[in-house]
């Protein structure tokens, strides 16, 4: 069976000098092996060829058979490692906490142990007939949210 850490080592060794960052390795028991990247400005389709091309030049296929897929984090999917919340400051994004509850709101800053959103909800404030709306800073740790993506808005 192919070693997980070993992928990852061969992808880090790719990735050196490169403004890509690793998302994810999975090998699965009959040697499946998918790679997720990532990159601030997006994934190019011959990058991915070409670190594929690297992975497989590390492998030995007279020794084990195995399939390669790799690819990119993908615009719709849950941030896995925090420098996908990095490259997201200042844009809009979507999470759901563990218990359930949904915010959306533009990524302000990214931690050590998490993340701040700045989410507009109503707010009644005192002697006002009405509540009115206001951008308020809601502060998340990775732990307590089950997913956050980027929010793609459609005009």
């Amino acid at each position: 069976m192919i070693e997980k850490k070993y992928v990852e080592s061969v992808v880090n060794e790719w990735l050196e000098g490169r403004d890509y960052f690793l998302v994810d390795v999975t090998v699965s028991a009959d040697d499946c092996i998918v790679v997720t990247i990532d990159h601030a400005e997006g994934v190019w389709i011959e990058d991915c060829a070409e670190l594929s091309r690297f992975i497989e030049s590390r492998l030995n296929r007279d020794e084990e058979d195995f399939e390669l897929e790799v690819g990119s984090a993908g615009l719709g999917q849950p941030f896995q490692v925090k420098r996908q919340w990095e490259i997201h400051v200042g844009e809009p994004v979507e999470t759901q906490t563990r218990d359930g509850h949904k915010y959306q709101g533009t990524l302000t800053e990214v931690t050590d142990d998490g993340f701040t959103m700045e989410v507009e909800t109503r707010v009644k404030p005192e002697g006002a007939k009405r509540p009115r709306k206001e951008l308020v800073g809601m502060h998340f740790t990775f732990d307590e949210v089950a997913w956050t993506k980027y929010l793609i808005k459609v005009k």
